[in-house]
């Protein structure tokens, strides 16, 4: 009973068009789209005619999208987050797979600034070796 006295009060979700929301997060129209697409956004309502209608949870989804692709998240392990939260409906289950991700991309960022120091390296050894010729 409470439940239901509160739904009745809390507000409705605002509602934005494409174009909104992607001004919100500046992120291109085609990009949401594609997204939806490809199932990472898979909550989208659409009106009479078509026309996308996004909401508030659209809105945080996105920009969990968008920090995950920041962390350097690949959209197939996004897509794969998306099946297994499809399934247990539970960031339970979801998050621990996230922390994985991170660590196995942290680990490869570690490993690329140790070959970019090397390569660094060798280029300044280099310099020095051609100015010395000059």
């Amino acid at each position: 009973m409470m439940a239901e006295a509160k739904r009745k009060n809390s507000p409705p979700l605002k509602t934005y068009r494409i174009g909104e929301i992607g001004k919100l997060l500046d992120m291109s129209s085609r990009t949401i789209r594609y997204y939806e697409e490809i199932g990472l956004l898979n909550t989208v309502k659409r009106m009479e005619g078509g026309r996308r209608i996004y909401t508030d949870n659209d809105l945080r989804r996105l920009r969990f999208i968008k920090k995950l692709k920041l962390l350097g998240l690949s959209l197939s392990e996004m897509a794969e987050l998306e099946r297994i939260y499809s399934i247990h409906r539970s960031n339970k289950k979801v998050l621990p797979r996230v922390v994985e991700l991170l660590h196995r991309h942290s680990t490869e960022i570690d490993n690329r600034i140790k070959e970019l120091s090397k390569l660094k390296s060798e280029i300044e050894n280099y310099i020095t070796r051609i100015e010395e010729k000059l």
